[in-house]
């Protein structure tokens, strides 16, 4: 039936079948909340990392203590692009010098380069000409596991441990069933080495962790060490060939590789993806249990020994905090399964929120991979939209200003050690210039910074919403697939299958749906109405779904007759 829709300020007559249930969203959104993400919290986040920064003696000490951008520019926009001139605002940051020595503090506001802004209409004056950033779609942070069927017909999985910044870990088996892993693209070393290293030194440590499994003893044949000692100087040894091992400096190696957040770095996102595949529910459901499974807090038996887990007892037994447990895989065999989701601290349980991975989360990953040829565990398509995620123009931003300040770190500890201490303060040891080059570097010349299409406004409005997966830290389109450019059934309602340049960019950039948003992790969520499943009615709530998120439901069509 033919009803009246208002546009702005004009009224059109819709004569679709399907009713719309939701008005149309602001279509440069996506440009404009990650922008304002990047001026409220993103700064703050790069600030705090940064901070303090120590000489090498620790008697000087520098903090960031705040910032801000100041309101308005010198030139408006229409003036910008007349004069040739970037539109932007100052950028002051309040800085702190503690001497340690005297106990002597001062504090300075120091100009530290003129910001970028953002116009109303998501785009950036640069030089005088509009750009826009263009969204970059990216393989998300997390562990990620692949199956092989090598030349006998036997599986073969894989697992590799992705973190947004610092050394990739990737765990495989061979044709003998033994498991190797490489860490940081070395050569390859038995992946008990790496569990002796992080402190289950001895055979029999080994055997109660990760259980008396084929694969483990097959492994700990070809490991020639026996503690922990020998596991820290083998690693040393094929990450550091040529320099002297000793069991300190291999120590700190492995502290500075996987436990030092400011070189290993999961972001939000990858703590997210980490806790959800390597949590044990969805591994543990609709299996049996090799145990009786007891509530730690309670005592209390929540599945007696062979009794089926339905999804309610598996969530019980995650809230309980157990991130251990046995269960009875389809031959009969018992099976061990580890988390690394939840931390105990006396009766309060909660996630993990670490920023760096863990010993839990290297465990749980291993444990996982040994568990993956009983059927127990899923493999992942690294084409879902779950495992793909959005970095926006926030994010870019904040990638690239971190670069120009770990240069301007570098720059203010060698003057710390050349200054006379009493004369120095914040302004003299600052050097703005590695942050001022690498926002102008960005947005001059990055290959997501690009003049904006200005053939007609719908050109505009879909170049605000293109996203591309070639730029800095994605594909090239020399290395890029088929399988990377197809269309994915997760793109539904998120990416769309169609708009696609022809040429050596197909498949490689794409637009966003026109009701999809991002959520906090990047990662692209479409609107789905519910369904009242007692009832059998669509009703009018509506839910936004992540492409993961909708796996675990049944999607009706959206032409399916509704019994109003």
């Amino acid at each position: 039936m033919a009803q009246p829709i208002t546009f702005g300020k004009r009224v059109r007559w819709s004569y679709s079948e399907i009713d719309e249930v939701m008005p149309l969203p602001n279509l440069i959104e996506i440009q404009q909340s990650s922008y304002q993400w990047f001026l409220k919290e993103g700064l703050r986040e790069i600030f705090n990392d940064i901070s303090p920064i120590q000489d090498f003696t620790g008697n000087l000490i520098l903090e960031f203590v705040d910032y801000h951008i100041e309101p308005g520019s010198k030139y408006s926009v229409e003036e910008c692009k007349e004069r040739d001139m970037t539109y932007s605002s100052p950028l002051k940051v309040i800085v702190r010098l503690i001497n340690k020595e005297t106990g002597e503090v001062k504090e300075q506001e120091v100009f530290m380069g003129d910001f970028p802004l953002m116009t109303e209409n998501g785009t950036f004056i640069i030089n005088g000409s509009e750009r826009v950033i263009v969204s970059q779609l990216v393989r998300s942070p997390g562990v990620y596991y692949s199956k092989e069927i090598d030349k006998s017909g036997r599986p073969l999985f894989s697992g590799t441990v992705i973190p947004n910044r610092g050394a990739w870990l990737e765990m495989e088996t061979d044709a003998n069933g033994v498991m190797h892993v490489r860490i940081d693209r070395a050569r390859k070393l038995p992946i008990t080495v790496l569990v002796r290293a992080l402190g289950y030194g001895t055979t029999s440590e080994i055997l109660q962790l990760l259980g008396e499994e084929e694969k483990v003893f097959h492994t700990l044949e070809k490991d020639n060490t026996e503690s922990e000692e020998e596991g820290l100087l083998e690693i040393y040894k094929r990450l550091r060939p040529g320099e002297p091992p000793t069991v300190e400096s291999a120590r700190s190696l492995l502290n500075t590789l996987f436990f030092d957040y400011k070189r290993y770095d999961l972001a939000n996102v990858g703590r997210y993806k980490f806790n959800k595949k390597l949590r044990i529910r969805p591994r543990i459901t609709n299996r049996r249990a090799g145990e009786d499974i007891i509530n730690p807090l309670t005592g209390n038996i929540i599945v007696k020994v062979n009794e089926k887990i339905t999804r309610q007892k598996a969530d019980e037994i995650e809230s309980c905090g157990i991130n251990e447990i046995k269960i009875l895989s389809d031959e009969g065999k018992t099976l061990k399964v580890i988390g690394n989701d939840f931390k105990r601290d006396g009766d309060t349980i909660q996630e993990r929120d670490e920023k760096h991975v863990v010993k839990e989360d290297i465990i749980a990953a291993i444990n996982y991979l040994v568990n993956l040829s009983h059927g127990i565990g899923f493999t992942d398509d690294i084409d879902h939209l779950g495992n793909r995620r959005l970095r926006s123009v926030g994010e870019l931003l904040q990638n690239q200003f971190r670069i120009g300040l770990a240069r301007m770190e570098r720059v203010v500890k060698e003057r710390m050690t050349i200054q006379d201490v009493d004369v120095i303060t914040p302004q003299v040891l600052i050097n703005i210039r590695p942050v001022v080059a690498s926002v102008k570097e960005f947005f001059g010349s990055s290959q997501l910074s690009q003049f904006m299409d200005q053939t007609n406004p719908l050109a505009e409005l879909t170049h605000k919403r293109r996203l591309s997966a070639l730029g800095p830290g994605g594909l090239s389109r020399e290395r890029a697939g088929f399988d990377v450019r197809d269309v994915h059934h997760s793109h539904y309602g998120r990416m769309c299958p169609i708009e696609t340049p022809e040429g050596p960019n197909i498949g490689l950039i794409g637009s966003l749906s026109t009701f999809a948003r991002i959520n906090e992790y990047g990662f692209i969520e479409t609107p789905y109405r519910k369904v009242d499943t007692e009832r059998g009615v669509v009703t009018n709530e509506i839910v936004y779904l992540t492409a993961d998120e909708e796996d675990e439901y049944y999607v009706a069509q959206a032409n399916a007759r509704l019994e109003l």
